[in-house]
């Protein structure tokens, strides 16, 4: 039989199994592939050979000849990131993670968005795919605020026109909020607000203005706030917090 003999019939719930294992915590989506194509992942008792297969909650899925575990609620936690440490799961190059550095004894956890490795300041992290892109999209309309060290000779007119937004090497950026916070000498501090968060997009359009950013903190993403959380950090939010700024989000699309 077929893989595509696994697709459910019309009309019952169905997600790609990649996504049901990311949501059960047991893997990423990414690393859900690399192990389907390893074998190691059935649905009722037929190995799967690729992740193009939907199933419903009927199915029995496994991954090792084990079932899933029960999926839990979306949590949130707020991380405090030092710079240093990747915002992945595994690094190439053998760098430090952000994940390598999480208590042991929290559950697998995916990242909202990124920060790079010399970013620092609030990541926040969760144990659900789906709240993490719904978190992530620009639709939800949060803003995301910086504090940021920059060298070099900062003109506030300049600053000012990002508002407008910006092309930078053939990509776009929407409205930026950029104001000088204080100067000393060859060096200074900007207070940076933004909504989208695409790669890298700080430093990039810093860069553009012939700025260099030497140090960059995230204080809040959305009403999130790093606050005075220490350094490496993490704290969980609570439940009836979560539900009422996802509810405050709705209501503002």
């Amino acid at each position: 039989m077929s893989d595509e003999s696994l697709h459910p019939s019309a009309g019952e719930h169905s997600e790609r199994i990649a996504k049901v294992l990311a949501r059960a915590g047991v893997c990423s989506r990414r690393d859900a592939e690399r192990w389907i194509a390893e074998r190691r992942v059935s649905v009722d008792g037929r190995m799967l050979t690729t992740p193009a297969v939907t199933v419903t909650a009927a199915n029995d899925i496994r991954v090792d000849g084990k079932p899933l575990p029960a999926p839990e609620r979306p949590r949130l936690w707020r991380y405090h990131k030092p710079a240093g440490l990747v915002t992945s799961h595994r690094d190439e190059k053998g760098r430090p993670t952000v994940f390598d550095a999480l208590p042991k004894d929290l559950p697998r956890l995916i990242s909202v968005g990124r920060l790079d490795l010399n970013s620092e300041g609030l990541l926040l992290l969760t144990n659900d795919g789906a709240l993490a892109r719904r978190l992530e999209l620009p639709s939800t309309g949060w803003l995301r605020r910086y504090k940021v060290r920059v060298h070099g000779e900062v003109e506030p007119d300049r600053l000012a026109v990002l508002e407008k937004g910006i092309t930078v090497d053939g990509v776009s950026y929407g409205p930026i909020r950029a104001s000088l916070e204080r100067a000393q000498g060859s060096n200074a501090w900007i207070a940076l607000a933004l909504r989208e968060g695409k790669n890298r997009e700080v430093r990039r359009v810093l860069e553009h203005l012939g700025l260099q950013v030497t140090r960059l903190i995230r204080l809040s993403y959305g009403p999130f706030q790093l606050g005075n959380l220490a350094r490496g950090a993490v704290d969980e939010v609570p439940k009836k917090v979560l539900a009422e700024q996802l509810g405050h989000a709705d209501r503002r699309r």
